[in-house]
């Protein structure tokens, strides 16, 4: 692997620990949604977000909790359930074996998985242009750079006598 103490590596295990992190509130998403049901999930999300318990300063915040919460209450939230938990457990898992130094097999599975997620959100995005959408997927191509670069450190180092 890359140089324990290089900028790099930091950032490679800096970037797969977010990864790893944002995998596991992606499949508790996921689950709450599945087990308690959208519907009430939007009845919940109704009374926390009630005017009379907060002073105001956040209605935007609070008005796109609400509209995202009835959004997926009205549409079914069979596939976004799927996708959550689908995404997140495979981020989850990669970033666990990652972390671990699992072996040389993991990149070449990690490069294909990010590829799919950066394409699956390219194609969102020229569906609807989404600039939080933008963001997620530049930060997988950024975690993608940081896994082929520690993929081909590592290469280089097995090679050397």
């Amino acid at each position: 692997m890359a140089k324990r103490g290089s900028l790099a590596h930091l950032a490679y295990v800096t970037t797969i620990a977010i990864k790893g992190f944002d995998g596991g509130l992606e499949t508790l998403a996921g689950l709450v949604i599945w087990i308690t049901g959208p519907q009430r999930l939007y009845r919940w999300v109704i009374r926390v977000t009630a005017p009379e318990l907060y002073d105001g300063s956040h209605e935007r915040a609070v008005h796109a909790i609400r509209r995202g919460a009835e959004h997926l209450a009205t549409s079914g939230a069979g596939y976004i359930v799927f996708y959550l938990l689908v995404h997140g457990l495979l981020k989850l898992g990669l970033a666990t074996v990652l972390l671990k130094g699992g072996g040389r097999w993991i990149f070449p599975v990690a490069t294909f998985i990010l590829v799919g997620f950066i394409a699956y959100m390219g194609i969102k995005l020229n569906e609807n242009w989404s600039n939080w959408l933008f963001g997620f997927a530049l930060f997988d191509a950024l975690t993608l750079a940081l896994v082929l670069n520690e993929w081909w450190r590592g290469a280089a180092q097995v090679r050397r006598p």
